[in-house]
């Protein structure tokens, strides 16, 4: 079992994934040293699990084929399966096509109102 800090309580040498990263590192196969706990009033509490900086590797650089499948993977995010244009923002799952295919409405939609 990992050891537990309390937030804001973890020694000097350990960090997050997402602390990791803004130095330029990677957890590169190494076990969770720690657990962060962070209490909340209403809900669970926040867990964060820390690596040691000293084991980290270096982030592997972008290669030309890695930036082609996300930029190939955002382009269809952001394309509308109706009106088939990049809208130019990913469009959100919960309306599955962008905003103005959403609010208009379809010549079916208007014959039944």
């Amino acid at each position: 079992m990992a050891t537990v800090y309390r937030w804001r309580l973890a020694p000097d040498g350990l960090a997050t994934r997402r602390q990791l990263r803004a130095l330029g590192l990677r957890p590169g196969g190494q076990d969770v040293v720690a657990e962060l706990h962070r209490p909340r009033r209403r809900r669970g509490q926040l867990v964060a699990y820390l690596y040691r900086i000293d084991h980290a590797r270096p982030v592997r650089p972008m290669t030309p084929g890695r930036a082609a499948a996300l930029a190939a993977a955002m382009r269809a995010r952001r394309t509308c399966p109706n009106c088939r244009l990049d809208v130019g923002y990913c469009i959100p799952r919960s309306l599955g096509m962008c905003v103005p295919c959403h609010d208009t409405p379809t010549p079916a939609t208007a014959l039944s109102r």
